[in-house]
This record gives structure tokens, sequence and C-alpha cells, in this order.
């Protein structure tokens, strides 16, 4: 007879060839039409879009940052004035203005063909070194939701792309790698495009129509693919999710980018490792974004950030679709932290993660006037829809196995207990989800990363985490209700 741990093994390893199988089979409606055009027309809009680039580039100093805008939470209801913490303000402003005209006016009279094929539909991601296990128990958990949207995953360059992984492992799973330099051919060493700056480019250069973008981190609860033919995808072409910030850029941005400021209660910050967009109605506005990510580390993040947390890309696409007037919807449900109780507060959670809202949910109370984030009193939240894992990430090659995962009594715990309403609101047992897949990973595939070459017991030790707490009687799965 075998070990209860063997069975689990043998258990997942079928699952996974079954899900390998079964998606390769529903797969073929959806694949994308991979077409020799589709490079022709990536080189051309690269070709163009490169010269616009470097023709419109920021002339002058960069912004000066003096102190920081520090923690501020978005507050929907209590006006507060628009912080300045650019030093040379009155220095950058005509010379910046002057270069955001003139790449306003160019994108505008573009006449180049577009980099997608019309009609097609998908996910887009990003990963490569580290983050490519995360990565793989993210999809595992996706296609577990039933979704067969095909994916695009970019890799920086050719330094980030394990072939094994690429070629043997994701394609039966519905995912293609893309490498972004051999795209970005002739891109100038002295200016690389890495870290935050990748995303704006992987959108762009995403064969998909329209698509939902996916941190590596970020993992859907349900089938994803009803939000991209629903309300208010439709009619806005581009939703975005709220950060726990409030929106900070400086007041100096919108004089740049000839754009009214906005009220702070308006809407905050966004977090950017989820967005639906589609490039139909806002391929100007990725245009625009990948202007402001291109010059990002110099001059746009401190403008659109000033110091703020997680400060990088995760503005620049929500302020590109207002300064060229383009429709947009920012879900207005707070974000909620996941994490364990501390012992000395039973108020507040270790974050270790945290859950975004319905989208649909969320539009079909607020287009009838009902904003919970001004009163939560006018109906009980939407449902969650994503986790975003990313405190730690679920890597056992990374920093999964570490402090986090050791209660306050020093014995192995689970991260997400905390708050109730919010584990209410998954609606079933994700983090023991997350761990099946996570053991998937690490028992069946332990030899594919590369990241993964120089490390040893991974498999086991995510069984012995398994075993602590899911096969333990007295480390009971949090309230939830059924979903």
């Amino acid at each position: 007879m075998l070990a209860p741990r063997r069975i689990i093994l043998a258990a997942l390893a079928i699952a996974f060839f079954l899900l390998s199988a079964n998606y390769s089979w529903r797969r073929m409606s959806h694949r994308p039409n991979w077409t020799s055009s589709l490079s022709d027309r990536r080189a051309r809009l690269w070709e163009t879009l490169r010269s616009l680039l470097e023709q419109y580039a920021p002339d002058g100093p960069q912004p000066t940052l003096r102190g920081g805008v520090g923690l501020p939470r978005f507050n929907a209801i209590s006006e507060t004035a628009r912080e300045n913490h650019i030093a040379n303000a009155d220095e950058i402003r005509l010379p910046m203005q002057v270069a955001h005209d003139g790449f306003v006016q160019a994108i505008r009279d573009l006449n180049v063909d577009r980099a997608y094929i019309p009609g097609t539909v998908g996910i887009v991601s990003s990963a490569g070194g580290s983050y490519l296990p995360t990565f793989m128990v993210s999809l595992l958990l996706l296609r577990q939701t039933g979704s067969d949207l095909p994916v695009e995953l970019f890799m920086k360059d050719s330094s980030e792309y394990e072939p094994h992984v690429c070629e043997v492992i994701l394609p039966p799973l519905g995912v293609k790698c893309v490498v972004l330099s051999e795209i970005l051919a002739g891109q100038d060493d002295a200016h690389p495009i890495e870290g935050f700056q990748i995303k704006s480019f992987a959108m762009l250069f995403s064969s998909f129509e329209k698509f939902l973008w996916l941190d590596a981190d970020c993992v859907p609860l349900h089938n994803p693919a009803a939000l991209l033919r629903s309300e208010p995808f439709i009619s806005t072409g581009l939703v975005t999710w709220p950060d726990f910030w409030a929106n900070t850029a400086a007041p100096v941005y919108f004089d740049i980018s000839r754009q009214p400021a906005p009220p702070s209660t308006t809407r905050q910050a966004t977090e950017a490792g989820i967005l639906l967009l589609s490039k139909e109605t806002h391929f100007l506005t990725l245009l625009l974004a990948v202007y402001y990510n291109y010059y990002g580390p110099e001059y746009y993040y401190p403008l659109l950030g000033q110091g703020a947390p997680g400060a990088g890309d995760k503005d620049t696409f929500l302020h590109a679709a207002t300064a060229l007037n383009n429709k947009l919807y920012s879900v207005s449900e707070a974000v909620v932290d996941l994490g364990n109780v501390t012992p000395w507060n039973p108020d507040t959670a270790v974050n270790a993660g945290y859950i975004q809202t319905d989208p649909i949910q969320d539009y079909n109370l607020t287009s009838h006037g009902k904003w919970r984030v001004q009163n939560s009193t006018v109906s009980k939240p939407p449902r969650a829809f994503f986790v975003h894992a990313g405190d730690p990430e679920f890597n056992p090659g990374k920093s999964l196995l570490g402090d986090k995962l050791r209660g306050f009594d020093g014995q192995p715990t689970r991260l997400w207990t905390h708050p109730p309403k919010a584990m209410e609101r998954i609606g079933y047992d994700v983090e023991r989800k997350f761990w099946e897949a996570t053991m998937q990973v690490a028992c069946t595939m332990e030899l594919a990363f590369e990241t993964w070459k120089s490390k040893t017991g991974l498999c086991d030790d995510v069984q012995a985490h398994w075993k602590a707490v899911f096969e333990n009687p007295e480390k009971g799965a949090p309230n939830s209700t059924a979903g």
C-alpha cells in the first residue's frame, strides 16, 4: 500500500498529465493565427516607434525628488491637496512638455501596421529566471478555473529563454514564449529595456487584440474569459485595479501632459499586476505608456510616484489613457490584505498577499451609484476574483519556505487566514489549491528550471510543509462560504 504522501504525488502527476492533454485538445479552436506577417508588422512598428522615442526624448534635466510622499492611503471621502516633491519642477516643465506634446502628436498622426492579429483574445505575462517557476504555479491554477485562453509569456532576452520549459512543458498548456529582444532588434544597449519597462512593451507586441495582463504571481480565482466580453471592459477597453495608496503623481506631470489634475478622491494609484486592455481602442494609450516606461527610471517614474510604494510602471497606463482622453474603468472596491493575525492585535494581519475584486460586480454597483469606498453599507462587497501572491511568491526555490511560513510559535502555519471577511469573499480554501499546485511543480519539474539546478530537496521541503499544515487536523481551513 502506498504511503499517503506518495498517493498525493501520484495523484498530482496524473492530474498534471490530464490537464495538459485536456487543454491540448480544447485549445485548437482558440489557437492564435501565428502568421509570418506578424513578425514583419512587429518589425515595422518597432522601427517607427524607436525613431519617435528618440526624436521626442525629454530634453533637459531629470526630475529631482525632494523627500517623498511616504505611505498615503487612498481616501475616497476626504479631499487632500496633491503634494509636490519635485525640487526642480519649474526647470523641467517646459522641456518635458515640448517633448510630450511632440510624441503625442506624432502617434496621433501615425500610420503604421498594428502588431496584433484582429479578433484574437488571450492572456499576456512576463517571467524569466526565478520568476519562471512562480509563473508555472500560477498557470496551473489558471487552467484549473477552466480557462483555455492562450497565453503569451514574454522574456527579456535569450538569457531568460529556457528551451525545455518553453518547447516541451508550456506548449501543451497553451503557452507560447516570446523573446522581447528578438522583436526590439537594434535596441541601444545604452538604453536597456528591463524590469518594470518590459510590461508595456510585452503588451504592445503581443499578438492579441484583447488581453488580460497577469503578473507571474497573480492568479484568477475564476475563469477570466467572461471579463473580456462583459462590462465594464466592453465600453471602455481598459480596466485597472487599485493599489492601497493614493494617486501621487506630481502636479507638474499634469502640466507636462496637458490634463487637469484629478481630485485625490477620484481614484487611487493602480496595482498593475492585473490589467484588461483592447488594442483596438487603446493602441495609442499603449504607445504613450511605452513612452512613459522607456523614459521611466530617469523621468516618469519619479514624476508619477514621487517615492510612493511600488513606484514603476504601475500608473503609466492609467495616466497615458487620461492624457489622451481615452475611456477607462478603475475598479473602485478596495484591495484587501491577506495574511496571518498577529498575537498582539487580532485585527491586524502580517501581509502575505492581497485580493482584487470582480470588475463586473464592481461595475454593477458603481453604475447604479453605489460606491462602497464611500459608504460600505450600500451593498455587500463583490466577490474576490484575483489573488496577488507576491509576499512570498509561490516558488519553493526562492523565498517561499521562509519565516512567514512559521507562526509566532515557530511552527509551520498557513499564510492566509485573515481577515475573515476577505476569506469569505474568496469562497473556498484557496491556499490549499496554491500548495497543491506548488507541490505539483516542485515534485514533477524539480530539474526543469535553470534557477533550480543548484537547489536540492525542494519537493521534500514542500511535502513537509504540506504534511505539517494540510494533513494536520489541528490546523483547519479558515471559514469561507461555498464557492
